[in-house]
């Protein structure tokens, strides 16, 4: 897999504080203050039910800590570890109430975030051997971009742009709307600055000779047929960046990927991808609770 630099801490804290404050609302959690005792203490793990890549543990550590900062968190499978069904990825200790409370926050993100992982670790592993890279879209849930394509990356994929603002891309209806192919190119190119690349996305063989003609930094070729693709690849000869997209699903992977394309991007790893199932379970041999001194 690709290396992964961690989620910054001013990003997390503040998207985890927003989920727990969902979830607790105006009174808490009236269910867990009213069964469990105040000084009851319990130990937990974190142990996925099904084979994948883990990704969000930095969450779920906020998550429990926020509530209950005395809970202990020992995590035995950090992110980008593959696990097997039953294996355990933490072991949290430390006031009951804290862990029962943070449990659902807590898994939301991490399944969430470690299905991410696996579909991508999955597409990854369909195209090796050629050259193409798996990059994630801005097809994300609002709010949660930066989470999402952070998996993506644990799961050995590559982002494209975050957002609007750092970079250009030149679609269909830019197109339409400018008038040709050309004249949006050349708007872009006047006012991109010298550090903004340039790329278009083309439907047809006749549009992508066109902006080869201009030159752009990558084209983006978009629902085309594999046929199609592997012309494509032979026209652009290396002189730009192609990238594949547009439907592309895992069994159709491997077959864009040996036209020779450079990068294949999916909006399916991101808004489609399946949770990887985790659950908090009581150790075997767990004492029910134990009470605090």
């Amino acid at each position: 897999m690709t290396s992964f630099s961690p989620l910054p801490a001013t990003l997390i804290e503040p998207i985890v504080r927003v989920a727990l404050l969902e979830d607790l609302g105006r009174s808490g959690d009236l269910t867990t203050d009213a069964v469990i005792p105040y000084d009851c203490t319990a130990t937990l793990v974190l142990k996925a039910r099904q084979a994948g890549v883990v990704a969000g543990l930095d969450l779920v550590s906020y998550a429990f800590l926020l509530v209950e900062p005395a809970i202990n968190i020992q995590i035995w499978r950090p992110d980008g570890s593959e696990v097997g069904a039953g294996e355990t990825i933490a072991r949290l200790s430390g006031p009951a109430r804290g862990l029962l409370t943070a449990e659902r926050t807590a898994l939301n993100f991490l399944c969430r975030l470690s299905g991410i992982a696996t579909a991508t670790a999955a597409m990854v592993e369909a195209v090796r051997g050629h050259k193409a890279r798996i990059v994630s879209t801005r097809k994300t849930t609002p709010g949660l971009r930066a989470l999402e394509k952070y998996a993506v990356r644990v799961g050995g994929g590559a982002n494209h742009r975050f957002g609007l603002d750092d970079g250009v891309l030149i679609k269909d209806n830019h197109i339409a709307i400018a008038g040709d192919i050309r004249t949006a190119i050349e708007r872009a190119r006047a006012a991109a600055g010298h550090m903004v690349k340039v790329e278009v996305e083309v439907d047809t063989l006749k549009q992508l000779d066109a902006a080869l003609a201009i030159g752009v930094d990558a084209v983006l070729l978009d629902n085309m047929s594999v046929e199609d693709l592997a012309r494509a690849v032979s026209i652009v000869d290396g002189r730009t960046i192609t990238e594949a997209s547009g439907r592309v699903m895992p069994k159709t992977a491997a077959a864009i990927a040996a036209t020779g394309v450079d990068l294949i991007s999916m909006g399916w790893l991101t808004h489609s991808a399946p949770i990887l199932d985790i659950g908090l379970d009581m150790p075997d041999h767990q004492n029910i609770c134990k009470h605090l001194n």
